[in-house]
């Protein structure tokens, strides 16, 4: 058999392309923009300094003993395909009872195999939705604030972010204000919605704000979803963290808005487990066919193990389900005595709290807190990055700037404002309150 000797690569080329900068051409069109996080920038600064971490939504206590304890049955089994490939759609006992319990909670009956998908985490059932719902040129409403992926998982998809703030009214005299102080504008909004609109995106409770929409707030947005033939993407992960009797509606149970719904949920959120990374969309089969698409072709499916435990754990939840011992029900009273913590707390050292109706976050006005910053004063970044970078190093209490959740039209009209997560043992929220105090002290007399 013949044998083809290969010449050897010319010197000058080999040279030439040795010096080439591939960052130049690798990187593909759709990340434009996108590439910085906030994320993982204020992470790494908490992780870097010494802090009480307020900063990151996530709990630092244990999820619940039932359900650790679900995860431990789910891998100590006998069954050894627990730790294998499953359906790549999601469990089948995991579908099942999340269509069971949500088809109670939704008043319709969902079919597990059509109207549930399971993702990695809420995360992956929004990249999910805009990825296979979003096209070139579509119109996307988002409501300010913003929890920041919406904007970009838009602009990836092809799609223009078009924004809406919420518009904060004074409190009364000698009230802080709420979150349910911040509200739409009727008109505004409507105006929005143009033949272009393929989506709103709706974050009830919302991050980082802490509002619960109204039911006549989601009846305004529903009613323009109809008239004008707009899809809904309901990010709901904070649906059981709502306080002071305060109820969260589900839009998809709105005349005319299941049709055109994906609702979002997560189990992390739900459990306090947010490492498990186990979420969900559900929605007509018309709509997550296509999520499907988008899921089996990236990440195909969810940890096996952890599928097994949040439907065990689930099914534990639904037997109980609005009883005293439900943990739907406890976590919340828990929740809310954190938040009133560290409402009092910020109130004594001149901090501004926005009291919110739910979530794990509280929004601070820092407008009257007299805070020098000498080592950043020549930043162009907005107040509240400097704020919140300087109260790292210096002070030890990480936050995050609330600008962050805003388009840039509107950052410099929110700097003034920082985000805590107060998700925390008692013993982490006393260990901040310890620092504000010092703080505090330590101003000069105004």
């Amino acid at each position: 058999m013949r044998s083809t000797k290969i010449p050897p690569l010319n010197p000058e080329y080999v040279e030439k392309y040795q010096a080439f900068d591939m960052s130049a051409v690798a990187k593909a069109r759709r990340l434009e923009g996108v590439d910085k996080n906030i994320w993982v920038e204020f992470v790494k600064l908490a992780s870097t300094y010494k802090t009480v971490n307020l900063g990151q939504g996530f709990p630092n206590f244990p999820p619940p003993d039932f359900v650790r304890e679900a995860f431990v049955e789910a891998i100590s089994s006998n069954d050894t395909m627990i730790h294998q490939y499953t359906r790549a759609f999601g469990h089948p006992s995991l579908v099942t009872i999340l269509a069971k319990f949500f088809g109670k909670l939704l008043g319709r009956e969902l079919d597990p195999l059509t109207n549930v998908l399971v993702t990695v985490g809420a995360y992956q059932a929004l990249f999910s939705c805009f990825q296979a719902l979003v096209d070139d040129g579509d119109e996307v409403i988002i409501i300010e604030p913003f929890f920041d992926c919406y904007e970009l998982m838009t602009e990836m998809a092809g799609g223009i972010p078009v924004f809406v703030p919420l518009q904060p009214k004074a409190a009364a005299d000698g009230k802080l204000m709420s979150s349910g102080d911040w509200q739409l504008d009727p008109e505004e909004l409507a105006a929005k919605f143009t033949k272009r609109t393929k989506a709103i995106v709706l974050n009830s409770p919302n991050n980082p704000l802490g509002k619960v929409f109204s039911r006549k707030e989601l009846e305004l947005i529903a009613r323009l979803c109809v008239q004008h033939n707009v899809l809904c993407f309901s990010d709901e992960v904070y649906e059981w963290l709502v306080y002071d009797g305060n109820k969260h509606i589900r839009i998809a149970s709105l005349p005319g808005m299941w049709e055109r719904t994906v609702t979002i949920g997560s189990a992390g959120k739900t459990f306090s487990a947010t490492g498990w990374k186990v979420g969900w969309a559900l929605g007509p089969d018309e709509l997550l066919t296509h999520l499907r698409t988008v899921h089996q072709n990236s990440v195909y499916h969810c940890a096996t193990a952890a599928q097994v435990a949040v439907a065990r754990a689930l099914q534990i939840e639904y037997e109980r389900l609005e009883k005293p011992e439900s943990y739907f029900v406890q976590l919340p009273k828990e929740l809310q005595q954190k938040r009133d913590q560290l409402v009092n707390c910020l109130s004594a050292v001149g901090m501004k709290p926005v009291v919110p109706e739910g979530t794990y976050f509280m929004m601070v006005d820092l407008s009257d807190f007299d805070a020098p910053l000498p080592d950043l004063q020549d930043s162009e970044e907005p107040y509240d990055f400097r704020f919140v970078k300087w109260m790292i190093k210096n002070k030890g209490l990480a936050a995050i700037p609330v600008s962050a959740f805003y388009s840039t039209p509107q950052k410099k009209n929110f700097d003034h404002f920082i985000r805590f997560c107060f998700a925390k043992e008692n013993a982490t929220l006393e260990a901040a309150a310890a620092i504000l105090q010092q703080w505090s002290e330590m101003k000069p007399a105004q």
